[in-house]
């Protein structure tokens, strides 16, 4: 009993990590509700988690080496962020995340151009179905070309291209860059998010600041919250390097289903049924791709282990002769 306990805690921990991501939104609309701008406490918020993380693996920064992918990781995980939250604030919680989740379209041409990987029929077929998934939910005869309806929806298909890049960019820059600690590439991630933010916010509206009777409760959220999301990658990590890739990208989409819950439950947002068809289409991408991608390795780790045994055969008779 223990042994299953055991094993399935790197389960338990992505699936953790995606409830806070599932939930996330919802601090973040309360923070709005007192006067700090979607962009000011995505930027607050990451700040808080980069520094948690500075100081609690400060030791891995000599890891740290000068690269362009470093800015470019930051720069995506900034897009990432504010199209996220922004999004998440200003629009239909559910509607900006399943635009979010377009990532095997984003992530299939992505991979192609940045790491050279082959796009195969698979890869296309499953880029299209998740497209379709959106244009299934997007479509409305009185609006007719199936386009984001407005900015949050805009900001959530953008925050998953920026998901998508920031993906590519942790493959290339862990080929690049194999001596970097992992909670550094964190530290980028975090920290590229604050700055982004930061400077979109000088472009943003600026409401009425928070008053001083909230100011206590603000600063708590975001250091709290700041923590959690640190803490949530910490725990994000250690599941993802015990568990297949293929596999994880699956449990990470009980996101979807906590954030429905919690959308439904907080703020009384139900999905309609264009709603739903088209996020049936953007999860069976995603599950589909995470097969097909399982499929091409295990044919490829079956291809090696072939080619081993001929080319050991080959020895042998080799020494007979």
């Amino acid at each position: 009993m223990t042994r299953r306990f055991h094993d399935a805690l790197p389960t338990l921990a992505i699936m953790l990590g995606a409830s806070v991501w599932g939930l996330v939104w919802y601090p973040m609309r309360m923070l709005a509700s007192m006067g700090l701008t979607g962009t000011l406490a995505s930027a607050t918020t990451s700040g808080a988690a980069c520094l948690f993380v500075l100081l609690l693996k400060r030791r891995s920064v000599r890891t740290i080496r000068w690269h362009w992918l470093l800015v470019a990781l930051g720069a995506a995980a900034g897009t990432t962020s504010v199209g996220f939250v922004w999004g998440a604030i200003h629009g239909q919680v559910m509607r900006v995340l399943l635009l979010f989740y377009l990532t095997p379209a984003w992530t299939a041409v992505f991979a192609h151009f940045i790491l050279e990987d082959r796009l195969t029929r698979a890869d296309a077929a499953l880029s299209l179905l998740s497209l379709a998934g959106a244009v299934t939910m997007l479509w409305s005869p009185a609006l007719g070309f199936p386009l984001p309806a407005n900015l949050a929806e805009w900001a959530g298909l953008m925050g998953g291209m920026g998901f998508a890049m920031s993906n590519v960019l942790v493959v290339k820059l862990t080929r690049t860059m194999p001596g970097m600690k992992p909670e550094m590439r964190t530290a980028v991630i975090f920290g590229g998010a604050a700055i982004v933010a930061t400077l979109v916010s000088f472009f943003e509206p600026m409401p009425a600041p928070p008053a001083a009777s909230q100011m206590g409760m603000v600063a708590f959220i975001v250091i709290g919250l700041g923590v959690v999301l640190a803490a949530n990658n910490v725990i994000m990590q250690i599941g993802l390097a015990r568990v297949p890739a293929n596999r994880a990208s699956i449990i990470m989409l009980f996101e979807l289903v906590v954030t429905a819950l919690s959308s439904w439950l907080f703020a009384g947002e139900a999905p309609g049924p264009r709603e739903w068809a088209g996020g049936a289409c953007i999860v069976a991408a995603c599950v589909l791709s995470a097969w097909v991608h399982r499929q091409a390795r295990a044919s490829g780790e079956a291809s090696s282990a072939a080619n081993q045994q001929a080319a050991s055969e080959k020895k042998s008779t080799r020494a007979m002769v």
